[in-house]
């Protein structure tokens, strides 16, 4: 059976349906992403690692490696955590486990989940399954490569400033960063524990709601999550009437948007209007004048403290040193990567005595004006929509050598981030061959809405999302 299972197309809904109806049973759906990850993967290095047994009653996922699994190595792409085997599960993968689901392996990504192209990763990068010259995004590049690819049916990945919703626009499936404390992050490596969000990443909408549904909702382990307002909706509806979906002006203005991404993006929003949607002007000039630079103060004084409990004692290889100082200096000196190193001198910067006030402070001042401006739009507005990354996949290396451009693929999604608002990315065209993604911003609690209008926009494009090589 395995053999006949064309994994490329198959979605996570067919695939239930398929072990409830008994058309196959878990061993050997487990088996045929296997065999498909044999196949494909040692091109485009998706995973760090797989299991290869199923354990469980329903079908596969994939896990970024930055979600603690017990029993399985957790790397966080770096090898200061090298051969770190977690005694227990994070909350997301117990809840994973306690829905059937199977483990299928761990995704690769950016170093602690500090990049837009999965090229700093310690373990080499992942790639593009449109064109594996390209990056698939960061920091989740592998769980968005191994969904487009068939080599799992659905995976969970992290967002911090984008790090789910980049990959999916680039590698053309469909990614949830959710209200930022209605999953939990127990379990999870800390990045910057503010920002950090888990989410699902899947070819449909209808999927994405499906495992938002089972990963959601308050945990004890986690004191800021919350209870959901209200049962996760598989969306159904193809109509839009009555939406009203604002585009924020200072958001279509920048010129870092590439024209076929422009054009892609202008032609989701005519449809839109035909699905009966409202489509009108927003105004957040301090988001996207100051949201990265806010950012890029916040989340590093965040990981500067996170990233500290990393000194050879408790994680990890540690390096050989005189003095208990020396062997912390040369483990992290050697263990950590340049992404991680960068951050961690620009935070420790941002919170040192007499910088802390005009850096990290009024970072957070400017944070609360971002908080407040998106929720005077949402009087106006049921739904913001920009494109979701600037540009298609780009080349490997084509911005590895210069941290600032690098930052800048996050230029769209970092705003609703520091918000902590739920952002959907939804493939809605091409641009030279290569998937362009919309991404639909609501306010806290409405990821039910942006299931609705992403879904009635997918199934009105209709787009082929198998990478043409592959097919």
């Amino acid at each position: 059976m395995s053999a006949a299972l064309d994994t490329l197309r198959l979605t996570a809904e067919d695939a239930v349906g398929l072990v409830e109806r008994g058309e196959i049973s878990v061993a050997e759906l487990h088996a045929a992403y296997l065999e498909a990850i044999d196949e494909r993967d040692g091109e485009l290095h998706a995973y760090l690692r797989t299991v290869d047994e199923a354990d469980g009653t329903s079908i596969p996922i994939a896990l970024k490696d930055v979600i603690s699994t017990r029993g399985v190595e957790t790397t966080a792409g770096s090898r200061i955590l090298s051969g770190y085997v977690p005694a227990f599960d994070a909350t997301v993968a117990a809840r994973c486990r306690a829905a059937g689901l199977t483990l299928l392996g761990k995704t690769n990504t950016d170093e602690f989940a500090m990049g837009s192209s999965t090229e700093n990763s310690a373990f080499g990068p992942s790639r593009n399954p449109w064109d594996p010259t390209r990056v698939p995004g960061g920091s989740g590049g592998g769980t968005s490569a191994a969904v487009t690819a068939g080599l799992a049916p659905w995976g969970l990945g992290s967002d911090t400033g984008g790090s789910i919703k980049q990959p999916s626009a680039l590698c053309g499936n469909v990614g949830l960063r959710p209200t930022y404390g209605t999953v939990s992050r127990f379990g999870v490596v800390a990045f910057a524990s503010s920002l950090d969000q888990v989410g699902p990443v899947a070819k449909t909408v209808r999927d994405v709601a499906l495992l938002y549904s089972i990963i959601a909702g308050r945990d004890p382990e986690d004191s800021t999550t919350v209870e959901l307002s209200g049962p996760v909706a598989l969306p159904q509806d193809e109509r839009l009437d009555g939406l009203r979906i604002g585009v924020p002006r200072q958001a279509a203005a920048l010129e870092a948007i590439e024209p076929g991404v422009r054009t892609a993006f202008d032609a989701a929003l005519v449809r839109l209007e035909e699905l009966g949607a409202e489509v009108g002007e927003a105004d957040l000039p301090l988001s996207f004048d100051y949201g990265m630079p806010c950012y890029y103060l916040i989340a590093p004084a965040e990981a500067s403290s996170n990233l500290a409990r990393y000194d050879g004692v408790r994680y990890g290889p540690r390096s050989d040193g005189a003095t208990y100082g020396e062997m912390v200096e040369r483990t992290r000196d050697e263990g950590f990567g340049d992404e991680p190193k960068r951050r961690i001198v620009l935070g420790t910067y941002a919170l040192s005595a007499g910088y802390y006030d005009a850096y990290y402070g009024q970072a957070q001042k400017v944070r609360t004006l971002i908080v407040r401006e998106h929720a005077a739009a949402f009087e106006t507005f049921d739904v913001l929509a920009t494109p979701t990354s600037p540009t298609v996949a780009f080349p490997l290396g084509d911005k590895a050598a210069d941290p600032l451009a690098m930052y800048a693929c996050d230029l769209l999604t970092i705003p609703s981030c520091l918000a902590g608002l739920p952002g959907l990315s939804v493939p809605c065209g091409f641009s030279e061959g290569l998937p362009v993604g919309i991404q639909l911003i609501g306010p806290q609690l409405s990821e039910n809405t942006l299931f609705r209008a992403g879904h009635a926009l997918e199934r009105s494009l209709g787009l082929d999302l198998v990478p043409e090589r592959l097919r």
